[in-house]
């Protein structure tokens, strides 16, 4: 089953299915194209320098951090603290 970009939301949790980040979990940071997203774990990945990578390589997990939707939808400042701690606490695989 593929994805394109338009199904996941910004805010969106994802795991990793390839690369050498396989088995790490991502929020999406924003779209870039039908075929790409922006990722960030708050940790290898910041938010400032968000990991571009291809929706087929991403598993999408039906979960939303909606503060970090806000913060992104509003320009406001996500810091990478934030995004570490909404991981951990979504982190439900």
């Amino acid at each position: 089953m593929l994805i394109s970009s338009k199904e996941l939301e910004i805010g969106q949790f994802v795991k990793s299915k390839a690369g050498r980040d396989k088995d790490r979990l991502f929020l999406v940071i924003a779209h870039v194209d039908a075929q790409y997203v922006l990722v960030a774990d708050g940790d290898l990945r910041k938010v400032e320098t968000p990991k571009r990578k291809k929706v087929k390589h991403l598993m999408k997990i039906n979960q939303v951090s909606e503060e970090i939707r806000e913060k992104i939808l509003t320009d406001k400042k996500v810091s990478n603290a934030l995004v570490r701690k909404t991981l951990e606490k979504g982190n439900l695989i």
